[in-house]
């Protein structure tokens, strides 16, 4: 049986995972093989990183990755809307639809595995994790529960028919790091999902499509899945989001309250404000220290020096962007 680690990235990624791959040889060691899972093409930086690291491969089945976005074709083809409002705003096919690439590790090189994007530093033991795997099919350990909205669309009639609101409560989940087993949806499962779709797509929530999608295949399955959120002890437990503003910084390792975190999931904030930050641009965001350090941890004289005063990365744009953005004269983004 062979433990390991999944990443979907590519270059525009680059620093992020960078500073994932460093954290996880730091904090969880170097015993678990990685395989990045390829977003999209770009990868030249990618396959340059990875060149000095002897546990790091890129997933190389091209089969794999048509048979999952296929399947999250099919998946959304019998959304009643999703493809004409995606349309309408200017996207072609699947939204993300290299997001949707998550699914390979049900069919990759590793039995058992812990999937993790791109935008997470890992700052603890995965060992637990793994372990959770020798009772249970899935494991996470998030608080996605909390806000159904970002994973079903909770204005459907159908959402409470289909799985009830004890379910919703307790089952979902954020698909930015999960554990499973290889074979986990094999195409008899995937023939079934895909048979109730047509009465039942219009619960899935378009603006997070390969996550959605993965919460239903979970929960219509019936799949054996276990949340540490809701075992572990109120005084163990520990936050995971950069939403959250209390976590300490000691040595490197952010704490909740006395408990280090497994993980920090940087969700919500755009890839360009790493890359921005990375170029010497003075932008501080929630927790850009830890990030840095763990970046730059085999390169610290490349780590950028700021000298000037630092702009919120949620700022608000001064009163000439907003003339210039009004006017369509502006670069978004920037």
């Amino acid at each position: 049986m062979t433990d390991g680690i999944y990443i979907l990235a590519n270059d525009v990624v680059y620093d992020q995972l960078v500073a994932l791959l460093n954290s996880i040889e730091v904090n969880a060691g170097k015993k678990y093989p990685i395989c990045i899972i390829p977003y999209d093409h770009r990868l030249e930086k990618v396959k340059r990183e990875i060149e000095n690291r002897d546990n790091v491969e890129i997933f190389a089945e091209v089969s794999t990755i048509e048979t999952w976005e296929n399947f999250s074709t099919e998946v959304w083809q019998v959304h009643p809307h999703a493809f004409k409002i995606w349309q309408e705003k200017g996207i072609s096919g699947v939204y993300r639809l290299g997001m949707h690439r998550r699914f390979c590790a049900f069919d990759g090189i590793f039995d058992k595995f812990i999937y993790l994007d791109a935008d997470i530093l890992i700052l603890n033991s995965l060992e637990y994790i793994f372990q959770q795997l020798n009772h249970h099919d899935f494991v996470v350990y998030d608080f996605q529960y909390k806000d159904p909205s970002h994973v079903y669309n909770i204005n459907s009639e159908k959402l409470l028919n289909i799985f009830p609101n004890s379910r919703i409560q307790n089952q979902i989940f954020c698909a930015g790091l999960y554990a499973g087993k290889k074979g986990l949806f094999d195409i008899e499962r995937r023939n079934y999902l895909l048979s109730l779709l047509p009465e039942e797509a219009e619960i899935l929530y378009m603006n997070a499509p390969d996550q959605t999608i993965l919460n239903y295949m979970v929960m219509r399955s019936d799949i054996r899945s276990y949340n540490f959120a809701h075992h572990l002890p109120a005084s163990a437990r520990t936050g995971c989001c950069v939403t959250s503003p209390h976590f300490q910084d000691r040595n490197h390792i952010l704490y909740d309250r006395d408990n280090p975190l497994t993980y920090l999931h940087y969700i919500g904030l755009s890839s360009k404000l790493f890359s921005l930050v990375c170029a010497g641009e003075n932008i501080d965001f929630p927790y850009r220290d830890i990030f840095l350090h763990y970046r730059y941890l085999h390169e610290p004289e490349k780590k950028p020096q700021f000298q000037t005063k630092p702009k919120a990365y949620n700022a608000p744009p001064n009163l000439a962007t907003r003339v210039l953005r009004k006017l369509g004269l502006t670069v978004e983004g920037k």
